[in-house]
């Protein structure tokens, strides 16, 4: 049995931050555990969209999870794949860049977690970043990830930018990381270098450490439980090359594994609500009734068109986008991806060039949950409980109507197409909602699932500890109160990063 100072357990976003942190500040020994293997080759120097979502599909770099049939979307099961290699998630995401909205920050201190306000967090944004532009009161230069603008729109997309100021959704363009998200249209920027290059969190962070003296990393190694005694995390077992070891952590355990494997293994570790541990004949260590639960995720879908001229394939998934209201309130709650792409279910693809709206749902009011599987722990019954809210589709719907506002303005009139999804005849609120019902599916951004806060559903402390056991905390998107708006790569390495100043700041007491 091997001992170190901290064990930090999934080396994804949150995790290859945390790891560097902590040996960069404290000089210790952190053992690292994947359960994936190193990062392919393919993840870090290809970008290109048919690497992505074959990767996607791939066991070798993803958990293969999906989720139970969703009522909402006619019984659908949807697959909700995460990463499982160096990196995690940085390593197979469609590399945009979105920090989130100030009111989202603002709003998880509102609730009581103190230290998470937009002012409070920013400072962890600008120091992870190396951007070439924008300023220097709100991005961030020289820090490890790398972050780019978008390098050449099509004709397609700068039309969308156009066509959003145009339609009174935008007053201009700039930096949708910078001061203010709403009223401008934009070009995605992405976690990539100069020359293309993708900059996962385990490039960015890990890559320069792995020589370090203090630094253990096991890839290939599962974490099945944690080992709790006398309300103290003392460390861990996980099986590697089908033999279960077991390591000591003498400061503390670090759970940075996502919003769906996170509180897996707290519940395995008999930590969440008794009567579900019980029922799945595993000890209660600690009755947290809010571990799995609050599960939010962005959802989203296409409204696909013909192009009447050929446009290049694109640099991401996404060219442009846009934040803005449809129902009504001062924060975005919904975002737009846009590109030269068929992004849409195969029936309605057709041969040619096309461009899609993607409209993607913010701040579901929907909530699911994780909890364990009969028989099988290691793979999470997952129920997201995707528009069980009336508001969530409605938004949806609302959105189509949108979409079909912004192409219908003159910068479309040299490109716009037939309509290929959902269809020109797909007019009434009923058609509508079907469409959106049978085609909507995940952006891949689970979050909450270990949520901070100071009520007795809260599993984590603002200090990212956990209720009522020692020497353990979360580090990661499932800590999120409510989901951010956008993309939650960006801010889930804000969180690690924070994680990380704030372990330092106990190890110095």
């Amino acid at each position: 049995m091997s001992a170190y100072d901290y064990i930090v357990v999934g080396a994804g976003s949150a995790g290859c931050v945390v790891a560097r942190r902590l040996l960069d500040a404290l000089g210790c020994r952190v053992l690292l555990l994947e359960a994936g293997g190193p990062d392919a080759a393919e993840c870090v120097h290809r970008t290109d969209i048919p690497s992505m979502t074959s990767m996607w599909g791939s066991p070798e770099f993803v958990w293969d999870y999906a989720t139970t049939p969703q009522p909402e979307l006619g019984g659908r099961v949807v697959p909700i794949p995460q990463g499982r290699l160096l990196g995690g998630g940085s390593s197979v995401n469609a590399m945009m860049y979105v920090r989130g909205n100030r009111r989202d920050f603002d709003g998880w201190a509102a609730l009581g977690n103190d230290g998470w306000s937009y002012d409070e967090v920013l400072p962890y944004f600008r120091r992870s970043e190396d951007y070439p532009g924008g300023s220097q009161e709100y991005r961030g230069s020289g820090g490890p990830l790398k972050v780019v603008d978008y390098g050449s729109p099509s004709d397609a997309s700068r039309a969308f930018v156009r066509a959003a100021i145009a339609r009174g959704r935008a007053d201009g363009t700039g930096d949708y990381n910078g001061p203010r998200q709403e009223g401008l249209a934009f070009f995605y920027q992405s976690t990539r270098d100069k020359d293309g290059r993708r900059s996962s969190a385990s490039e960015a962070f890990l890559a320069p450490v792995l020589g370090e003296p203090g630094l253990t990393l096991e890839t290939g190694a599962v974490v099945t439980r944690l080992t709790v005694e006398g309300g103290r995390a003392g460390g861990v077992e996980y099986v590697k090359d089908g033999r279960t070891h077991r390591a000591v952590a003498e400061q503390e355990v670090i759970v940075a594994c996502g919003a769906l494997a996170s509180p897996a293994l707290l519940l395995r570790s008999g930590l969440g609500p008794a009567a579900h541990l019980r029922e799945h004949g595993v000890e209660v260590v600690a009755d947290l009734p809010g571990v799995g639960g609050n599960l939010q995720d962005h959802v989203l879908f296409g409204v696909g068109y013909e192009s009447l001229r050929e446009l290049p394939f694109p640099e991401l998934l996404s060219e442009a986008g846009l934040f803005t209201n449809v129902l009504g309130g001062d924060a975005p709650d919904l975002q737009f991806f846009f590109g030269p792409v068929q992004f849409i279910d195969d029936r309605y693809k057709t041969d040619g060039p096309g461009f899609t709206f993607a409209p993607i749902l913010l701040q579901p009011r929907s909530r699911g949950e994780v909890r364990l599987r009969p028989g099988d722990p290691l793979r999470p019954l997952i129920d997201p409980h995707y528009l069980e809210a009336a508001a969530d589709l409605r938004l949806l719907t609302e959105a189509i109507v949108l979409a079909r506002e912004l192409v219908s303005d003159a910068a479309f009139d040299s490109l716009r197409g037939r309509e290929l999804a959902p269809g020109p005849d797909v007019t009434s609120p009923a058609g509508l909602a079907d469409y959106v019902r049978a085609s909507a599916s995940t952006v891949w951004h689970p979050a909450g699932t270990c949520r901070m806060g100071r009520d007795g559903e809260a599993v984590v402390e603002p200090d990212l500890r956990v209720r009522g056991v020692d020497g353990l905390r979360v580090a990661d998107a499932s800590v999120m109160p409510v989901i951010t708006r956008g993309n939650t790569n960006a801010a889930t390495i804000m969180i690690a990063e924070r994680a990380a100043d704030l372990i330092t700041a106990s190890a110095r007491r």
